[in-house]
């Protein structure tokens, strides 16, 4: 049996689905490596909304994926940009997604660590902007989640220099009661970012947000690192200073900096690891076995799928893994919190599929190949 599939030239192409997923197993947390994924959120495609409306979430579909990404062993980043924080998702429903997620982890012991930004303003002084930043620190706090500092529209937009990132950062890291991840989220995710930490020259940023880790070392675990520049990140990750680690945010260039060199390695916290769940999982565990190869020939042939869904405009690749989830069963339906599944094109979503089914990313391929069909019907392309 045979899929006719379009290509970006307007034609269309047989294509022959697998019949099998890859075998996969769960199993406890890792050794070698910590591992999050950043996770998306359901929508309830009933709830009478727009694309301006607060979000409208299915609460049990949002947790019950969180429950597939713990059973494998990984933890989760909650309410992150996957999880479209600032893309339809406001602080509102970030707060409730913290609250609830966080007490799913402690029920079902799973690791978490949850997004602090200050999204409940669109802009601000210096001091609004750190009082945004403290109410959610604060929230992250109380529901026992480990905090991630995001990066901050309001703080770009406000900041004069160097020196008000430094003063910002210093003073959410004296107060914050353990320690956090720094996220350095670059501009191809979100333009409003450009100039982060006082510069758009990497190099000068780059100094900045090791000043601010250099004064409270003890105050970060770790930092995520979403610039898509392997060679930067590697350079970041051998100026840290120890016990800080470094939890790659590469969705381009994973497989090289978790396996690492002789001068160290990443963890991780990458969007990918939404819908490559299993599959990652099971190749770090491989890698926990000191088997270096058997990872990466797992874990490389699922490159070409995720730079298909982060190719510009990256900040759209949401569409994509929430398609993913749609096809591989995790949720009923094909509806993003505002309105997202349109960002992305019929070829798009018709060649994440075939790259998705060639990984045996489908715990039910007949299913998968179904609702594909589905979706290219709503198109005009009859099978």
């Amino acid at each position: 049996m045979t899929i006719q599939l379009p290509s970006g030239d307007g034609t269309l192409r047989a294509y022959e689905p697998r019949t099998e997923p890859l075998a996969v197993t769960t199993g406890s947390p890792f050794t070698s490596r910590t591992v999050f994924s950043a996770a998306h959120v359901v929508a309830d495609p009933f709830a009478d909304v727009s694309p301006d409306s607060p979000a409208a979430v299915d609460w049990d579909a949002t947790l019950a994926f969180r429950r597939h990404l713990w059973s494998h062993g990984l933890g989760v980043a909650e309410a992150m940009d996957t999880a479209q924080r600032g893309m339809g998702l406001d602080w509102a429903g970030a707060a409730e997604l913290i609250r609830r997620s966080a007490a799913e982890a402690k029920a079902v012991g799973g690791l978490i660590a949850c997004g602090v930004g200050t999204d409940q303003i669109a802009s601000g002084s210096l001091a609004e902007v750190r009082a945004a930043y403290e109410e959610q620190l604060a929230l992250v706090e109380a529901s026992g989640a480990q905090a991630i500092l995001m990066a901050s529209r309001a703080l770009a937009a406000a900041a004069k220099g160097p020196e008000d990132y430094l003063e910002v950062y210093g003073h959410l890291l004296r107060q914050s009661a353990e320690p956090v991840i720094l996220h350095w989220l670059g501009p191809m995710f979100d333009p409003a970012l450009e100039g982060y930490w006082g510069s758009s020259d990497l190099d000068a940023a780059t100094d900045v947000f090791l000043q601010v880790i250099a004064a409270h070392p003890d105050k970060v675990d770790g930092i995520k690192v979403s610039l898509l520049e392997a060679r930067r990140e590697i350079d970041i990750r051998r100026r840290l200073p120890d016990r800080v680690r470094c939890y790659t945010g590469d969705d381009f260039n994973y497989p090289e900096l978790i396996a690492g060199d002789e001068k160290g390695f990443s963890h991780a916290l990458l969007g990918i690891f939404d819908p490559l769940g299993p599959l990652a999982a099971e190749a770090v565990r491989v890698l926990d076995t000191g088997n270096v190869v058997g990872f990466r020939e797992l874990l490389d042939p699922t490159v070409e799928l995720s730079r298909h869904l982060f190719q510009k405009p990256t900040r759209f690749y949401k569409t994509g893994v929430v398609f993913l989830a749609w096809l591989a069963g995790h949720q009923s339906h094909f509806t993003m919190v505002g309105g997202l599944q349109s960002a992305r094109s019929l070829p798009h979503f018709a060649r994440a599929y075939q790259l998705a089914d060639g990984l045996g990313l489908f715990p039910d391929p007949k299913l998968a190949e179904e609702r594909m069909k589905t979706l290219l019907s709503l198109y005009g392309v009859n099978q």
